[in-house]
């Protein structure tokens, strides 16, 4: 990642960004949720990609530096929080679902961080937190390879998710055995060939849907054999049809 800027407090507020603007790399000795209630946004770490549609939020945790960007408008709500504050314990970046009641906290809670006074605004991010808790979390997280022959094959399906080729086939250009590669997924991305594959095709999936790609058009492009196919893995992982993305 580029040079990191610091931030020492994490703000709490709305940021309005254009499809394809971003924020560069900085840190905060502050947690922060991010959460995007219009568009799409990502989040990228040293340690891989996060990306979330309205359904979700990411947690960065306090010294992670990380980078923004934004796919179609976006609406980004920031929420800061004291270190001593993790209603999770959560170390690491991690996507949390977004429920409609938590939605709405978020969305009202930094608003205006300046309007009502401070027992009002206590209150409310002490419902906030306690909504917080009760989200699960879920697994969309693209993790970086640093093997080069992994780095390699995940290269290649990076410029085209719709690539069937096997990770045999995959390896053979990338100078590596299937054996190989398949330990090496497991080892260093800590989840198997098909498991990264579906990831990486949901983060594109997300990208072209944001950009008002028509559904049928996004689940060829990404390597799903059919729309059906596409919108069934979509809702599982997301809890809503793809069409509530465009």
């Amino acid at each position: 990642m580029s040079i990191s800027r610091h931030t020492p407090t994490a703000p709490t507020g709305l940021r309005r960004l254009a499809a394809g603007a971003g924020i560069d790399a900085h840190h905060h000795d502050e947690h922060q949720i991010v959460y995007a209630a219009r568009g799409v946004l990502s989040v990228t770490t040293d340690r891989g990609r996060w990306i979330a549609p309205a359904t979700r939020a990411i947690w960065v945790p306090a010294g992670t530096v990380h980078e923004h960007r934004a796919y179609g408008r976006t609406d980004v709500h920031l929420v800061g929080l004291p270190v001593e504050v993790n209603p999770l314990a959560l170390h690491a970046p991690a996507v949390l679902a977004v429920e409609p009641l938590l939605r709405e906290l978020i969305i009202e809670y930094t608003r205006d961080p300046d309007a009502g006074g401070p027992a009002e605004r206590d209150r409310l991010l002490a419902v906030l937190l306690d909504r917080l808790r009760h989200s699960p979390r879920h697994p969309v997280h693209l993790p970086t390879p640093s093997d080069p022959r992994l780095a390699a094959v995940c290269a290649l399906l990076h410029d085209d998710p719709a690539d069937g080729r096997t990770l045999a086939q995959l390896g053979a250009e990338a100078g590596a055995s299937e054996r190989t590669l398949s330990r090496l997924f497991r080892a260093e991305l800590r989840m198997t060939f098909p498991q990264w594959r579906t990831q990486l095709r949901l983060h594109h999936a997300l990208i072209l849907l944001a950009e008002r790609t028509p559904v049928t058009t996004v689940a060829h492009r990404c390597g799903w054999a059919s729309a059906s196919a596409f919108i069934d893995v979509f809702r599982r992982t997301f809890g809503h049809t793809p069409g509530r993305n465009r």
